[in-house]
């Protein structure tokens, strides 16, 4: 078999490869093509509005967003947090993965997961998202929509005389029986 067979003695060998040098080019490399993915959900970064910053108009991201100045329009990051920082001022409709208010909100609230509102934070407007915690402290004056099936619907502003009274929240809410 000749994959078996030995060398004789006699038989030149194979000569080594030449050394590259400087003015030897390195042999040239084939190109892999890059695999396909999908553009990631979060990229792991934040991006920061600071307390200085007053914004007017429509934001929106892929990525994180934490805000501790002041806006006046829309921010909508589909499937982004959204953190409004103790010195965040919004007047805002808001739309986002999960939402966490430590400042305050002036505005319709919709999250895909969840919607915090922290001891030192403030919300006016209505809240639809599947998981609400409204920490002892807070402020709220609004509804509360936990319906699962309509987190991406618009949610219709009403009239001021249809929302319900504003009340420390030390109290929990109740499943309707």
């Amino acid at each position: 078999m000749a994959w078996m067979r030995h060398k004789p003695d006699n038989e030149p060998a194979s000569p080594p490869a030449p050394a590259p040098t400087a003015s030897t080019p390195p042999p040239p490399r084939q190109a892999q093509p890059a695999p396909h993915r999908e553009a990631p959900i979060s990229t792991g970064r934040t991006a920061n509005i600071g307390p200085s910053v007053h914004i007017k108009g429509t934001l929106s991201g892929r990525e994180d967003l934490t805000v501790d100045g002041r806006v006046e329009g829309k921010i909508t990051l589909r499937e982004h947090q959204l953190t409004i920082g103790a010195n965040g001022h919004i007047e805002a409709e808001l739309q986002a993965k999960a939402i966490i208010v430590h400042g305050k909100v002036v505005g319709n609230v919709i999250a895909e997961h969840r919607v915090e509102i922290a001891a030192s934070g403030t919300v006016h407007g209505d809240i639809r998202a599947p998981r609400v915690s409204i920490a002892d402290g807070a402020m709220f004056r609004g509804t509360v929509d936990m319906d699962v099936r309509s987190t991406g619907k618009e949610v219709q502003s009403r009239p001021e005389s249809h929302v319900t009274k504003e009340m420390p929240q030390s109290v929990t809410a109740k499943a309707a029986s």
